[in-house]
């Protein structure tokens, strides 16, 4: 009988602690949020119940111009500009890139963005590749596209990389048992147990997930959030198309570039979403002056994460 009230008292001690737990390798508990904030995630219990669209068509004559500019000094394309333009915005609007796990509110301990790739360009049977980069403000644009191209070129070497023997793994598991270990993480993540070196290497745990199908000639889709993971923001990139759009109350035809986000209402307001989706609209519609790196004496370079408004944009 004693021996049965110390094992119930341990399990309701170590119960009481687990739940006690705030603490995460990815994240900062944020302590001060609104009472009726405070309960919205045990109303809306997952991210695709708080799932808010927006839309956006930014001009994208300057960066189809800036581009052709671009490329030839280094190896850069549109998806290159988004993500840096998404990393502007999450500098700008810290109050995007948080997250919520276990009914708790949590500010991310850096900036991640992750995108898909094909292993293989424009091949409908190539492997899917999902890179994640931390961004770094002090990094120009330049260095950034220098990093993402030296991992992209890891992914399609065609050697086997760290995921590839994880998921060949994973497909050998029986299925029962895949799904008690997958219930076992979910358990794991929601109280903040989760390792972080587990953390650190999945796509799904990061401030924005960007998916450019313009790159395969496709329109920009309405996308779901992950119930894995953390990610609170998606972008779907469409190709860019001519609209008819009113400049100074008179119809044009303009080149866009269409975007649409998937936003998680449950981490911030409608408000401070509009103020992060228009960062990343200027520097895409403003390129010369946001991303730069196009003069011989390097004097229109600027760190991505300065915040401070160029000169030439003044």
């Amino acid at each position: 009988m004693v021996v049965a009230l110390v094992v119930i008292g341990v399990i309701l001690a170590l119960w009481i602690l687990i739940n006690l737990r705030t603490s995460r390798p990815d994240g900062v508990h944020i302590k001060k949020v609104h009472p009726y904030r405070k309960l919205i995630p045990y109303v809306m219990r997952g991210r695709n119940e708080a799932v808010v669209y927006f839309d956006a068509s930014p001009d994208a004559e300057k960066l189809l111009e800036y581009l052709e500019r671009a490329r030839k000094l280094f190896d850069v394309d549109l998806t290159h500009c988004v993500v840096a333009a998404c990393a502007i915005g999450l500098f700008e609007n810290p109050a995007m890139n948080r997250y919520i796990m276990g009914r708790r509110y949590y500010q991310r301990k850096g900036s991640f963005i992750s995108f898909s790739m094909k292993r293989k360009r424009m091949d409908k049977k190539a492997k899917l590749s999902i890179v994640k980069m931390e961004m770094q403000p002090e990094e120009t644009f330049r260095e950034f596209c220098q990093r993402v191209n030296d991992k992209i070129d890891v992914e399609r070497s065609g050697r086997r990389t760290y995921s590839d023997k994880e998921y060949d793994l994973f497909g050998l598991i029986p299925r029962p048992v895949l799904n008690g270990a997958v219930r076992l993480l979910r358990w794991l993540d929601y109280h903040g147990l989760l390792p972080g070196s587990f953390i650190s290497s999945d796509g799904m745990y990061t401030s924005i997930f960007v998916a450019n199908l313009g790159s395969l000639q496709m329109a920009a889709g309405y996308h779901h959030l992950y119930e894995w993971g953390n990610c609170s923001l998606f972008l779907m990139v469409g190709q860019v198309e001519e609209r008819p759009v009113v400049v100074d109350g008179q119809v044009t035809v303009k080149k866009v570039l269409p975007l649409r986000f998937s936003y998680d209402e449950r981490i911030e307001d409608g408000l401070t979403a509009r103020f992060g989706i228009e960062s990343a609209v200027r520097v895409i519609e403003n390129p010369f002056e946001w991303l730069g790196c196009l003069a011989e004496d390097g004097s229109d370079a600027r760190p991505l994460g300065s915040g401070a408004k160029p000169e030439a944009a003044s």
